[in-house]
């Protein structure tokens, strides 16, 4: 495993990864998913870890495939299999970035480009410097948007605008992706790291089971009825409401101090 092609800092109740291949706008190659891949799970595994925050080193964040990985590349005579590489890559990758019991932050630094901008979608707060743009080019090679983003861009910016921005592959720019609901918000360039990383530690501070539990709730919203939902909620109340860290939250408020929450149980 190429463990240089996602760099991980280890902050105080957070992980910083970084993907790391600049030259070539930090494009995945099946190195670079298997090395994500095992810092998701070892944050995963560390119980003090309660976010992730994912970047990308120098100008890009991230623009999709690397076309030119050599485990894409087909033999002699054959024809390429691309569902085989969503797969064993993607699919694993934005279905891991869903399940895990924690906060997943995106800090959109450059071209988000293809799988660029899944990655992005499939993060539960992004954000994206003003510089930032993102690109949806895949009818231009004659291929479908994929990792998730079919079905998560309508979410997102609705139908109407998920099917043209496909259908036309255009670029657009950091302020149109902030004013069709893409991401969270678009901050300065040079406050964007700074931003994302007091989110992290808002995160660190804050109830554990209560966010695992939001992330939850909104992916449960997504395919089922109002009527659902309520009785959804409701029984999520119930159980949050007998847990330690609402004993700890009411507390704390009473007596008008901060409260402590402990790590992911």
């Amino acid at each position: 495993m190429d463990e240089t092609s996602v760099l991980v800092e280890v902050a105080d109740g957070y992980r910083v990864l970084t993907l790391n291949r600049p030259d070539k706008l930090n494009s995945f190659t099946g190195a670079m998913h298997r090395a994500l891949k095992g810092a998701l799970e070892a944050a995963e595994a560390d119980k003090a870890c309660k976010a992730v925050l994912i970047t990308g080193q120098g100008r890009g964040f991230c623009a999709g495939q690397d076309l030119a990985d050599p485990e894409i590349q087909p033999q002699a005579g054959d024809t390429p299999d691309l569902g085989d590489t969503l797969e064993k890559n993607y699919n694993p990758l934005i279905r891991k970035l869903r399940a895990l019991p924690f906060p997943v932050v995106c800090a959109v630094n450059g071209i988000a480009a293809g799988a660029g901008v899944s990655l992005a979608l499939a993060a539960d707060v992004t954000l994206a410097a003003r510089s930032a743009s993102f690109g949806q080019a895949f009818v231009k090679i004659g291929l479908v948007p994929d990792s998730g983003a079919t079905a998560l861009l309508p979410r997102l910016i609705g139908p109407a605008r998920a099917r043209a921005w496909a259908m036309t592959g255009e670029t657009i720019k950091a302020d149109m992706a902030e004013n069709w609901g893409l991401v969270w918000k678009v901050v300065d360039d040079t406050d964007l790291l700074t931003e994302a990383r007091t989110l992290c530690s808002r995160f660190a501070a804050s109830s554990a089971t209560g966010l695992d539990a939001i992330k939850r709730a909104f992916e449960h919203a997504a395919d089922t009825s109002l009527d659902a939902q309520l009785d959804y909620e409701r029984d999520e109340q119930r159980r949050l409401g007998r847990g330690r860290d609402y004993e700890e939250g009411v507390a704390a408020f009473m007596e008008k101090r901060k409260p402590v929450f402990g790590d992911r149980p």
